[in-house]
């Protein structure tokens, strides 16, 4: 019999590939565009497994009510499960992830931001459409002999390591299990945190959310920075405190930022809002300057990426409907 399993929060080409690569597995699928919360879990009534993304919302109560509708496995399409009360899942449902579906990806994309906000290049395209071809406060920097702290190390991480040395770029790292032995071979310097702010030019985010790294750059944090620092975010937005962040860009400490997550952003990413005024103030704010970019969570979005998201999520299904080990297991 095959397995029953609902998705939230799908857009069409989530659809798309999903549906590609279910040629091979069979399940029955069933799409649904809102997320996962309270007023949508009735849904999953009769449903062997939930697909969820990073905006899908499986705290305690969402999950004691999956178990009564007889969900048995709840499937994350993503890496990140910050939004998933281990806790209450316990014993009860099991969760998987997909751990790596393109690093490359996300690691091409935050060096993308980084070339974008240095080189004015969003600022020089809005202008040339409007026809002024001035280079007025359009100046950069060269990111050759320039030092990069990257904090976290993992696969994405380590890609990007390898691409920023291709600038000639110094590159300090902290992360909380250092790999010593990768450092050495790809001349990198671990250093403390305090060190990696004083000394980065340009600093980029990739350590997962817990509990020590929430809000891990805060006003505190900024202080001790370069003056005009650069700061990129693709890991996930509750890493900066936003308003400490607008007020390091109103003193000028932050020279200039790129977020592709933002702490609240589940209201407002993935969806088109072009018609709506944007009632976060914050965020509001945020795009108001000119030297920030924001972007929707889309450091992962390559045609490579969704089809190793579909593969994994539903191998990961197959296995256990078949009572197998769970290679991406996370309880």
């Amino acid at each position: 019999m095959a397995l029953k399993v609902a998705f939230f929060d799908t857009k069409p080409y989530d659809q798309a590939s999903f549906n590609e690569v279910n040629q091979f597995y069979g399940f029955d699928i069933t799409y649904f565009k809102g997320h996962l919360n309270m007023n949508t879990v009735p849904l999953t009534k009769g449903i062997d497994a939930v697909c969820i993304f990073v905006n899908d919302v499986a705290n305690a109560q969402v999950i004691d009510k999956l178990v009564e509708n007889g969900v048995k496995l709840i499937a994350l399409r993503c890496a990140g499960y910050n939004n998933v009360d281990l806790q209450a899942c316990k014993g009860r449902v099991s969760v998987v992830r997909v751990p790596a579906y393109s690093p490359h990806a996300v690691a091409e994309y935050t060096v993308a931001l980084m070339l974008t906000l240095n080189r004015k290049i969003q600022r020089a395209s809005w202008r040339t459409r409007e026809g002024n071809f001035s280079l007025h406060g359009l100046m950069g920097f060269d990111m050759y002999g320039k030092t990069v702290g990257i904090i976290g190390t993992g696969k994405i991480a380590k890609i990007l390591v390898e691409i920023l040395h291709g600038f000639g770029m110094k590159i300090l790292a902290y992360d909380v299990y250092p790999d010593e032995a990768y450092a050495k071979e790809h001349q990198i310097t671990y250093v403390s945190l305090d060190e990696l702010y004083a000394h980065s030019d340009i600093i980029s985010l990739h350590c997962p959310l817990t509990d020590q790294t929430k809000h891990l750059i805060n006003m505190d944090s900024i202080r001790k920075m370069k003056d005009g620092v650069m700061i990129i975010n693709t890991g996930r937005g509750a890493l900066i405190q936003a308003n400490d962040l607008i007020e390091g860009l109103k003193t000028k400490k932050v020279g200039s930022a790129a977020l592709d997550v933002y702490e609240e952003e589940s209201e407002y990413f993935y969806e088109d809002k072009s018609d709506k005024i944007i009632d976060d103030d914050t965020l509001a704010r945020l795009l108001s300057f000119n030297n920030v970019i924001v972007t929707s969570h889309q450091a992962f979005f390559t045609k490579e990426a969704l089809s190793n998201i579909a593969h994994t999520t539903l191998q990961n299904m197959r296995d256990y409907q078949e009572g197998k080990e769970l290679v991406n297991e996370v309880v």
